[in-house]
């Protein structure tokens, strides 16, 4: 059975940059990212904490927190308004699929 991180590093990276931004990431995962930074650091040879890092490898610019932050308040009201529940998760998984396949 393969996994959806098979060949693909940076794309649990990625899903947790987006979990970061609306605050939805575990502390579990938290916790992890910030231990994992100086491994980050020389693999990516950046600096800064583990969302700079991120953000700096794909060439994120300052606006993208807030338009993430924005998409899930409107997915959110709009499952809401459906009777479903838009799930944090899955919200990522969406966002990192629809806009950064190409990079994970």
């Amino acid at each position: 059975m393969t996994s959806r991180y098979d060949g693909k590093p940076l794309l649990r990276l990625l899903e947790c940059y987006v979990l970061s931004c609306i605050n939805q990431l575990p502390e579990a995962d938290r916790s992890n990212l910030e231990m994992m930074e100086p491994k980050l650091r020389t693999i990516y040879e950046a600096q800064g904490d583990w969302r700079e890092i991120i953000a700096s490898v794909v060439g994120f610019d300052n606006s993208l927190d807030g338009n993430i932050r924005s998409l899930w308040k409107q997915n959110s009201e709009l499952a809401a308004a459906h009777g479903e529940e838009l799930l944090p998760e899955d919200f990522a998984q969406m966002i990192v699929d629809e806009n950064f396949s190409d990079i994970s």
